[in-house]
């Protein structure tokens, strides 16, 4: 049984010892928390949740965020874009220990973000990655905490889903003005782009050895997943006009990453004059062409590799000149 002591301070200490475990111990203000807390912990070591409990008030969030960067985000795809995350949160939580870190005060840090201009989905990603270190840090690591702080708070609204579709002059323009740049390379991967719906990031890590018999076969996608895209006549027209690079197998051997690509693709809009257009509105403007072409969903998706008819439809706005034709088909 756990033994409730009164401290010099006139603070409340509870204090539990079990064989083979080590002492468990956690200070409050009021007698009545301290047997909360002692009978909440007793609870979870009856149950065989053997944690040491004492070290959730030692060790600061920046020391857990440390962990996790080193453990768990080098697993991950998107490891780089959430290095950025992680450097944010432990300015914002780090010097907290993790009791401290309160559906309040992750509160506060929403409303901070949304009030600095950020999208709520960005917002919402930076909540996530809060979110799952917190339940690494409880499941796994051996702090306790009895619930997840960040499941407690209000989640910012998603923006409306973004709807750009390339207009014909606009891709002849920025067509042109990629055929005219130092890079032809940027003129032919626009193409593809168009051509296959395909993610950038897969784009830039296609490599030769990828595609056979017309089919780009890629090994792993966003979800995770193998899948196989069919590769029009203008696809391999225009990749066998490429140079191959000597010592890289990619057939995109310009860019090594998807960040150096986003560099070039801005150089190239601030040129064309084009305005609001991104790289991923390409293969927003691929998918619905591929339902202006007359495929259905399931064959869209299993060259876009949407596993949810929910997502694909946000990627798909099917021109009304197209529709028209089809109501007014005998």
């Amino acid at each position: 049984m756990a033994t409730i002591r009164q401290l010099k301070t006139m603070h409340w200490q509870a204090v539990i010892r079990r064989q083979g475990l080590p002492n468990q111990y956690k200070t409050f203000v009021s007698q009545e928390d301290a047997i909360k807390w002692a009978r909440g912990i007793e609870t979870e070591i009856d149950r065989g949740v053997i944690n040491n409990y004492s070290i959730t008030d030692k060790v600061v969030f920046s020391k857990i965020i440390a962990r996790y960067q080193l453990e768990i985000t080098p697993e991950k795809k998107s490891a780089a874009r959430e290095l950025s995350r992680l450097k944010c949160l432990n300015k914002h939580f780090g010097e907290l220990i993790l009791p401290n870190i309160t559906p309040t005060r992750i509160a506060l840090f929403r409303d901070l973000r949304l009030s600095e201009g950020l999208s709520g989905s960005t917002v919402i990603k930076d909540i996530n990655t809060l979110s799952h270190i917190i339940d690494i840090a409880r499941k796994e690591w051996g702090y306790y905490l009895p619930s997840n702080p960040t499941k407690l708070i209000r989640k910012p609204k998603n923006a409306a889903s973004r709807i750009r579709r390339l207009s014909s002059d606009e891709e002849k323009h920025l067509l042109k003005v990629a055929k005219k740049s130092k890079s032809l390379m940027m003129y032919h991967i626009i193409i593809f782009a168009i051509e296959t719906g395909m993610r950038l990031g897969e784009i830039i890590g296609l490599e030769w050895d990828d595609i056979s018999k017309s089919i780009a076969y890629i090994n792993e996608s966003k979800n995770g997943e193998s899948r196989e895209v069919p590769l029009s006549k203008k696809v391999l027209l225009t990749i066998n006009k490429l140079p191959k690079h000597f010592a890289s197998k990619k057939i995109f051997w310009k860019w090594n990453t998807t960040s150096g690509f986003q560099s070039s693709w801005q150089r190239l809009i601030k040129r064309s004059g084009i305005n609001n257009l991104h790289f991923h509105d390409l293969r927003h403007e691929a998918i619905s062409r591929l339902f202006e072409k007359g495929l259905n969903p399931m064959e869209v998706s299993a060259i876009s590799g949407h596993k949810s008819m929910q997502v694909l439809k946000r990627y798909t706005h099917i021109k009304t000149k197209y529709l028209l034709k089809k109501i007014n088909k005998v």
